[in-house]
Parts: structure tokens; sequence; C-alpha cells
């Protein structure tokens, strides 16, 4: 697995932990980086502070474009695989659009139900299409 891929899937434990347990996103993520126990990616670190900072305009857009999925309604692994996809797409420009994709449809096709894969591609999709008028 590359480093960006094992950096997403990490971000993706540590934002699915922080949410279950309702732990605050920055106080877990600075105990994980302090015990190095598994090691954190410093794009892990990227991932989640990005998510931390921009998760209300995330979950805006993601609510917006999963048309009759409430974020609540929605699986916790598909809600953050979103938000780390949609991060990718508006935010980390050294990552192509379909990278950003491919790689959220990767982590719900291991991780969540057999129909999220579609769910998830169909929202960042067309999150992708509106990207230069979400990002003007």
């Amino acid at each position: 697995m590359a480093a960006r891929s094992k950096a997403r899937k990490r971000a993706l434990d540590i934002l699915f932990e922080c949410e279950v347990r309702g732990l605050p996103l920055g106080e877990t993520l600075d105990e994980r980086v302090i015990s190095g126990e598994p090691p954190v990616n410093e794009y892990t670190v990227t991932l989640i502070r990005g998510v931390a900072e921009h998760q209300a305009r995330l979950d805006e857009l993601i609510s917006t474009y999963s048309r009759g999925w409430s974020l609540g309604r929605m699986p916790a692994v598909d809600r953050n695989v979103l938000r780390l996809g949609v991060l990718e797409l508006l935010y980390v420009d050294e990552v192509p659009d379909a990278v950003a994709v491919s790689e959220a449809m990767a982590l719900v096709g291991d991780l969540s139900t057999d129909e999220s894969p579609a769910f998830v591609n169909g929202v960042l999709g067309a999150i992708q299409r509106d990207k230069p008028a979400l990002t003007a």
C-alpha cells in the first residue's frame, strides 16, 4: 500500500474513533502523534487538521450533494471518507481529483457497505464536476 493510501486509512481511523467516542479531533490527533504507536504520517496530520479546519464546509457540501441522505443517516465510515475526499478535492492541490475519488472509493470498498463505493463516487463526482464554482 502506498504511503498516502496508508495515511488516508490512518486519518480515517482517527476520524472514526473521534466520532464514535465523542473525542475532540485535534486533541486525539496530538495524542496519537506523541505516542507514536502506530506512527502518524505527516500527510495524516495534514488530512486531520484540514478536516478539523473545514468541517462545517465539508459537511455542508456532503449534505447538499448526497441527495436524500442526511449526515446522521450515513454510515460513519462513509461520512468520514467523504470528508477526506471532499477535503482532498477542494483543499489539497497536489492530489489529482481522480486520485482523491478513487482512494475514497477504495476505502469504503474495503471498510463499508456494498453500496458505499457507488454512493461515495456519486457524491464526490458531483462535487468534482462543480469544483470550479465551489472554489471560485
